[in-house]
């Protein structure tokens, strides 16, 4: 029997590789005290350090530190009782290279300084296909990641939604922002490259991300859902601009999200 939301929040309280600083209590801080110095204060290494924005349950992050223990992961999300779930397992695997940190996106510039994260992950995040603004790749959030991400930071988009994965195409190509992997079906994309080549030292990045899939993620694919990926760098100087051309909708229903209105509405 899963373990009940209050009992959740009360180990959180223990674990020391979570850090719980939603809106309301940064509100109270002029700063949240580990910024700039994740790597020395909590990793004790000067590691890379790679986020992963609306983590939910955090197996993704998990995975991730798993395969890659020459970097530190950070799995984001406000949802307590979902962090739970991977920051149990990292504690029960002894991963120190696993944190989480509990708070909204919209302010996560406040627990990063400049130069300080090299990698976002952004994996099967709400399209939100009404409000443009609270898109992951929007404007308003790439302007916000530019605050910490290194120059020419990398950013990953995993998704199911063929809505969202089209306005992060029209957003990349209209800021001509450097483009290093892009595909609508990953899975079928990466078995032809995996199979037509011998195993290279470094896998692609194709290979990368199908390396790893969550719950849900699984679901989709089960149903027919192509998944869909790209990797993009984000320069740290130079106008955004949105993209203003009308999105077909997802015509299905994904798992907790229902069909949305379009451009026109969301204006």
């Amino acid at each position: 029997m899963s373990k009940g939301k209050l009992a959740k929040f009360a180990d959180l309280e223990t674990y020391g590789n979570v850090f719980q600083y939603p809106y309301r209590a940064m509100e109270a801080l002029p700063e949240f005290e580990m910024r700039g110095h994740w790597g020395e204060q909590y990793f004790k290494n000067d590691h890379p350090i790679v986020l992963e924005l609306g983590c939910g349950k955090g197996e993704y992050t998990v995975e991730l530190a798993k395969q890659h223990p020459d970097k530190n992961f950070i799995g984001v999300d406000i949802k307590g009782a979902r962090l739970w779930t991977g920051a149990t397992q990292a504690l029960r695997e002894g991963l120190g290279n696993v944190a989480f940190l509990r708070t909204n996106i919209e302010i996560i510039d406040r627990f990063f300084s400049e130069n300080e994260v090299e990698e976002l992950w952004l994996t099967f995040s709400d399209p939100q296909m009404k409000n443009p603004r609270k898109r992951l790749t929007s404007t308003f959030f790439l302007e916000r990641y530019r605050h910490f991400l290194t120059d020419q930071g990398i950013i990953h988009l995993k998704t199911d939604s063929n809505f969202l994965f089209t306005y992060t195409s029209l957003l990349v190509e209209k800021n001509h922002l450097p483009v290093e992997a892009m595909t609508t079906d990953l899975y079928t994309d990466c078995s032809v490259c995996c199979d037509s080549i011998a195993a290279p030292a470094t896998p692609s990045p194709l290979a990368l991300a199908a390396s790893i899939q969550t719950y849900y993620e699984q679901m989709w694919l089960a149903r027919g859902l192509n998944i869909r990926y790209m990797k993009f760098r984000l320069p740290r100087h130079g106008d955004l601009q949105e993209p203003d051309i009308e999105i077909e909708l997802d015509d299905y229903r994904s798992y907790h999200r229902t069909k949305r209105s379009s451009l026109e509405t969301s204006k």
